[in-house]
């Protein structure tokens, strides 16, 4: 099921979603001090792509993820989770859209702190 799932979001909204995480990259790897939040944004545009089946764990990693999640927050971290909320909105809607939405949420929260997370597979049994 996960397959057709990540179809379905990549042709329906995922991929404008990963479009937006690598133009924030790409706008972040102009300097070089913004290369690793830039890398940290092209890791994350492939889990937009394809969400289903991937869980994201938050960790504690110190001073340098909360200062990074600062900085990412008042530059670019509000428009890609509000951007990212209004269509969970819009796809909640719907019964159909109801993961969709889901997914939009959990991606919105990542955008807003994406520093100290990690992408895991979600095994099934």
């Amino acid at each position: 099921m996960r397959p057709i799932a990540n179809l379905i979001w990549f042709l329906t909204c995922g991929f404008l979603n990963g479009l937006s995480w690598l133009a924030a990259g790409l706008l972040w790897c102009i300097t070089i001090v913004g290369i690793p939040i830039g890398k940290q944004c092209f890791k994350l545009a492939g889990l937009s792509f394809f969400p289903f089946g991937k869980e994201i764990v938050y960790e504690d990693n110190g001073t340098i993820s909360l200062l990074a999640n600062i900085l990412w927050l008042l530059i670019s971290g509000i428009p890609l989770a509000l951007e990212m909320a209004a269509s969970g909105v819009l796809l909640c809607c719907t019964i159909i859209g109801i993961p969709f939405g889901l997914q939009q949420f959990k991606l919105a929260k990542l955008a807003l702190m994406p520093f100290g997370t990690r992408v895991e597979r979600v095994h099934v049994f």
